[in-house]
């Protein structure tokens, strides 16, 4: 037996009910969707939610504080991850960016202040917490906001 006489089992495929092809084709007319009313229509059903006209589950639960469409999410580094430029390096979002550091830089980098620094680096990125800031220059490092 050879790969191109392999065939399906007789009734295994079943050919698509093509629609609205006319009468003699037995789906033609009304395409199968009966006369009038709300399914026969273009466009027509109940979206997903919808619960028979009772009032639906999310207007039902309480809704709770609110969304700050100011808020700005930075991309995170932390010191631990620093680690891995030469000591006197100068570390910017493009070299962040190319060690693999950050993928996307959203609103900005931001630097924390997890792990620890070994070597004296020139970080300037967008925001950087208290304590990052105290230990890379400590580190004998500065840092450089954007």
């Amino acid at each position: 037996m050879n790969l191109f006489e392999l065939e399906a089992n007789p009734g295994a495929r079943k050919a698509r009910k093509r629609i609205g092809r006319g009468q003699g084709s037995g789906n033609g007319k009304t395409a199968g969707k009966g006369q009038k009313g709300q399914l026969s229509r273009s466009g027509g059903g109940k979206g997903p939610g919808f619960e028979g006209g009772q009032t639906p589950i999310y207007k039902r639960i309480p809704k709770r504080g609110f969304t700050n469409i100011n808020r700005k999410v930075y991309a995170v580094v932390n010191l631990s991850d620093l680690n891995r430029f030469e000591d006197g390096a100068v570390v910017n979002p493009e070299t962040l960016k190319a060690a693999g550091l950050v993928k996307k830089e959203l609103a900005g980098i931001k630097v924390l202040g997890s792990g620890n620094l070994e070597k004296k680096l020139t970080v300037s990125c967008h925001a950087v917490s208290a304590s990052a800031k105290a230990a890379i220059e400590k580190a004998g490092g500065t840092v450089e906001v954007l």
